[in-house]
């Protein structure tokens, strides 16, 4: 899988202190950003995130914000919305990677 974003961009953060392991981020995140490792989450690669959202919405302990909406995600989903060809002109071609 080679879902990668904007290097550095992404708004996502993980508060390791608050998080209680239960693995639900790795479960709901579409592109495997996520992963639990010594009975708390970590973010492998976080250039993955396509800023949906899943992770902080589903996070029990809050230890996960990520400001959805504003990344590709709300760009591909405004597409479908509107009829439009999905697009998050990551390239500035009008095609995600």
């Amino acid at each position: 899988m080679n879902n990668k974003y904007l290097k550095n961009v992404v708004t996502l953060t993980l508060l390791a202190e608050k998080c209680v392991g239960c693995g639900i981020c790795t479960d709901v995140c579409p592109h495997g950003v996520f992963c639990i490792d010594g009975k708390k989450a970590q973010v492998k690669d976080k250039n993955r995130c396509m800023e949906c959202g899943a992770c902080a919405m589903n996070c029990p302990a809050k230890a996960i914000s990520v400001d959805s909406g504003v990344g590709c995600a709300a760009a591909v989903i405004w597409g479908w919305l509107n009829g439009n060809e999905p697009s998050c002109d990551c390239l500035g071609g009008g095609e995600c990677y």
